[in-house]
Formats: structure tokens, C-alpha cells, sequence
């Protein structure tokens, strides 16, 4: 037996754009923290908490000794982001970093 397509019919709604979606914005940081920030941007949840581990498992490389010594390398500042707050910053989150107990809080920006 042999399928064959229906004829074409024109479609009234043809011509007409559907509306979509925006595309995120280009990822502009640092290529090995892309996939943090798409985990960071695809999350639903507000709140996010990863430890250290988990996030230099996303990385597939360990986080610089200055992550872990240094609050200042988590800051967000909007004159002059860091390479690596891009991360956070461009998934609309911010970070608030535990260096004792090794975990960072990535909190959603209200827009």
C-alpha cells in the first residue's frame, strides 16, 4: 500500500506570523562557565544551591583557588563585571557564596 500526502489546502492563517518566544541573550562570559549559566538559566526554581563540587562537576574543571579564599570573586558589580559573574548575571541570578561551607546561593533577579 502506498501513503500519499493530502493535497495542499491554503490555510487562512498562512501569511500570519505566529508570535515566539524571545531568544535568550548571548552568553558573553567566559566559554567554560557556559554550561553553568545555561543551568542557571533553564532552572525553574527561584533558588538555587550548589556546592562547590557540584559546580566544578558542571564546569568539568575545578574552580580557581580564589573562589574558595575570596568573597570579592563572587561579587556582582555593574561597572565592570567579572568574566565569570557573567555566569550568573546574564541567567538573571545573583551570587551569594558560603566559603565555609563550600556552597554558593544563585537567587533569581526580579525584573
Amino acid at each position: 500500500m502506498r501513503w500519499s500526502r493530502r493535497p495542499a489546502v491554503p490555510d487562512a492563517r498562512r501569511g500570519r506570523e505566529e508570535p515566539q518566544a524571545p531568544a535568550p541573550p548571548r552568553f558573553t562570559g567566559p566559554a567554560e562557565y557556559r554550561i553553568l549559566h545555561k543551568y542557571l538559566r533553564d532552572r525553574f526554581a527561584d533558588t538555587v544551591v550548589l556546592t562547590f563540587a557540584q559546580i566544578e562537576d558542571l564546569l568539568g574543571c575545578a574552580l580557581p583557588d580564589v573562589a574558595r579564599l575570596r568573597l570579592d570573586w563572587w561579587a556582582t558589580t555593574d561597572e565592570a563585571p567579572s568574566a565569570q559573574s557573567r555566569t550568573w548575571t546574564q541567567a538573571s541570578r545573583t551570587a551569594v557564596p558560603n566559603l565555609l561551607a563550600r556552597t554558593v546561593m544563585f537567587d533569581r533577579v526580579s525584573v
